[in-house]
Order: structure tokens, then C-alpha cells, then sequence
């Protein structure tokens, strides 16, 4: 992988990053079995996406391929704490190693409980600032729109949420229906179908 990598790691080689991400979230990230979800539904799968974001390969690629997607007038990129926090940090430092450095935004689920009792952490932006919402796995929706009310409240603009993985139950559908445009890298369904693909393949 290391090697394969090598060849894969500068933005010209774009269009190579995605498959090599999707072959990590196949070999990493994905499971079959009997689990519950953070929204409390019951899953016949489940993918931990902090086996990839966490990851060194892993994170460099999400960092260069959610830099790409980002609009020209981005201001900050911004997540719910914990899921959000690797890619954040990602792709802020692609953006400072392509000369347009982008700040990152972590938003607590509880407020400090000292000091500035903040439910943002990072810099201090300007009121009007665009951010964009980056998530790991998006399955209802709630988790980035959390972090889009926060952003809001604290005088933000958030038009776009660009999420890794899409488990296409209702997530995309909210976003909508709250006025922001929406991203995934993967669908549930490409995941599966390559994971699958590589069961048969080795036996």
C-alpha cells in the first residue's frame, strides 16, 4: 500500500485518490453484522470511518480529495467533535500545503464546561464567514446539522455539507430541506457493490 501510495499522494493524481480511498473504507472502515447506530436504528452493516480518517494514507487522501470539492470562497471547513474532527484537520493542512490556507472549526456537542464555556473551537472568523460542514458517515443527518445550527448561531454562513460516506437514509433529504447543498464522496451502495466485488474476487 505504501508504495502504491507514493505514486498517489500529489494533487495532479486526483482521479487515483478516490478508488485508492474506496479500496481503504472496503478493507478498514466496513462491517457486516448486527448493529445498532448512533440514531438508534438497527444495521446489517456498519462502517467506523475513523478507521480511515485516523489513518495516515487514509487521511491524506481525504484531506486532498474534500480540499478539491471545496467552493473557491471558503472560508473555514468546520465538524461535529468526534467523528469530524480528523477530517477537518486534513484538510486544512492540504489547503495550507496548496497555499490556500483554510482554518478548521471543531464543534463541541456540550459546551466547555470552563473558561469560555465556547461550543466552537478554533479561530475567530469574521461575522459572515463561509464555512463548509465536513462529516464522516451521514445517515440521518443530525450530527453535521448540529454543527450547522452552532455555525449559525454564532454568525456563520453554511450553504454545503460534504460528507465521506452517504448511507443514503434521509440524510441528503434533510440537508435539503434546510436550505444546503450536499456532497458525499461514497454512496452506501458503491461501498457495498466493491466490497462484495473483492469477496469474490478472492475466493
Amino acid at each position: 500500500m505504501n508504495n502504491q501510495f507514493q505514486a498517489l499522494s500529489t494533487p495532479k493524481d486526483l482521479p487515483l485518490l478516490r478508488p485508492f480511498l474506496l479500496d481503504l473504507f472496503c478493507k478498514l472502515a466496513y462491517q457486516e453484522g448486527d448493529f445498532v447506530l448512533s440514531s438508534g436504528q438497527r444495521s446489517s452493516y456498519y462502517i467506523n470511518g475513523k478507521q480511515v480518517t485516523l489513518h495516515p494514507q487514509g487521511a491524506l487522501a481525504i484531506g486532498r480529495l474534500l480540499f478539491s470539492m471545496l467552493p473557491a470562497d471558503t472560508q473555514a471547513v468546520a465538524g461535529l467533535t468526534l467523528g469530524a474532527d480528523p477530517i477537518v484537520s486534513a484538510v486544512s493542512i492540504v489547503s495550507a500545503l496548496e497555499n490556500c490556507p483554510i482554518p478548521g472549526l471543531i464543534i463541541r456537542k456540550q459546551p466547555k464546561g470552563h473558561g469560555t464555556r465556547a461550543y466552537i473551537e478554533g479561530p475567530s472568523l469574521p461575522t459572515g464567514a463561509k464555512v463548509v460542514v465536513l462529516e464522516d458517515v451521514v445517515t440521518t443527518g443530525q450530527s453535521a446539522m448540529k454543527a450547522v445550527d452552532r455555525l449559525k448561531e454564532a454568525g456563520y454562513q453554511v450553504e454545503l455539507v460534504i460528507a465521506l460516506v452517504d448511507r443514503l437514509q434521509g440524510g441528503a433529504e434533510l440537508y435539503k430541506s434546510a436550505g444546503l447543498m450536499f456532497q458525499a464522496l461514497f454512496s452506501i451502495n458503491e461501498i457495498r457493490e466493491h466490497y462484495q466485488g473483492s469477496l469474490d474476487q478472492s475466493s
